[in-house]
């Protein structure tokens, strides 16, 4: 296994999501997750309720592979960050734990440097030390 300090790792997801240039991104993409890595998010309440009213009690978004992952953070960087003027950041709480890391993560506002959001991720990494499995919790 790689040795990957869980901080600078961290930093560096929290960072991928505020690229505004796709080329940039899709690199930053390419050094971060494996070829065939995931990301898993806990949807969204309301994505959530309507799931249950069909009878899914535990519905799950995913994006696998280089493709979907840039454009998961493509679209959430046009909704977050262009559109509503935030930038993502990491808590300075990173750990890890054998192939896993516990990080944190916030929303800033451009405009008042306030906390907006945030939440916590559960990354699996591969030997080669880049994000197999990806679970965000956002809200945690």
């Amino acid at each position: 296994m790689t040795e990957i300090d869980p901080q600078e790792l961290a930093d560096r997801y929290a960072a991928h999501w505020n690229l505004p240039d796709a080329a940039e991104r899709r690199a930053a993409i390419e050094e971060l997750w494996a070829e065939d890595g995931r990301h898993v998010l806990q949807p969204p309440v309301e994505i959530r309720e309507k799931a249950a009213e069909l009878g899914f009690a535990h519905p799950t978004l995913e994006a696998r592979g280089y493709d979907a992952i840039e454009l998961r953070v493509a679209r959430s960087h046009e909704r977050f960050v262009e559109k509503q003027g935030m930038t993502f950041r990491a808590r300075p709480d990173a750990v890890r734990l054998d192939d896993v890391v516990k990080l944190g993560w916030e929303a800033v506002s451009g405009e008042t440097g306030e906390v907006v959001g945030g939440g916590l991720d559960i990354v699996v990494l591969d030997d080669d030390g880049r994000i197999r499995s990806d679970y965000m919790f956002p809200g945690a």
